[in-house]
């Protein structure tokens, strides 16, 4: 085996470690906070509140809730705000990571756009945690439109960027068999 081609595994960087821990620390709390949501009005709990698109819809919601419940999913959006700082983070720290001996023009211009995705999608989740916490009482048919799109985008610059990080991983400096 030519020692030249082999790269020795890095450890993952006390950065990302920690990024990766309160990621995972904050979804967990995201989780469990938004088990009591779940209603039938709210079947996916402050995600079906998210994407109301209606100011009718999203009143049906909050009626669904107990007034306990309307609490506990305001804190659940302040909290992800939280969240929102600690995975973006994390992936941008990511795609840095993975793009890091990848250095083809093709995977640079991949990464800058992964990069840019990310940002949009959590830029597009404070807008929209922004326009649900301001849509409580009473549902606002604007505001209800603009979490929906604003998740929507979310959701579609995570995807995305998530398919370039996998896109970015794949590309090889090297062929995967040596020339003979």
């Amino acid at each position: 085996m030519d020692q030249t081609r082999h790269h020795p595994k890095r450890p993952l960087g006390l950065a990302l470690a920690v990024s990766l821990a309160l990621s995972a620390a904050l979804f967990i709390a995201l989780l469990v906070m938004n088990q009591p949501l779940k209603t039938t009005s709210a079947p996916q709990g402050i995600i079906s509140f998210q994407l109301a698109g209606t100011a009718q819809h999203a009143q049906a919601i909050l009626a669904s809730w107990q007034p306990e419940n309307v609490s506990l999913a305001r804190a659940s959006l302040w909290l992800d705000f939280a969240f929102i700082a600690a995975y973006l983070t994390l992936l941008l720290q990511l795609t840095r990571r993975l793009s890091r001996d990848r250095p083809g023009v093709r995977e640079r211009i991949i990464a800058k756009w992964v990069r840019m995705l990310f940002i949009v999608a959590g830029t597009s989740d404070v807008i929209e945690n922004i326009a649900l916490l301001n849509n409580f009482n009473p549902p606002d048919n604007s505001l209800s439109m603009a979490a929906s799109i604003f998740s929507l985008l979310k959701f579609t610059g995570l995807l995305l960027g998530l398919a370039g990080l996998i896109i970015i991983r794949a590309a090889r400096r090297q062929p995967l068999t040596p020339a003979s």
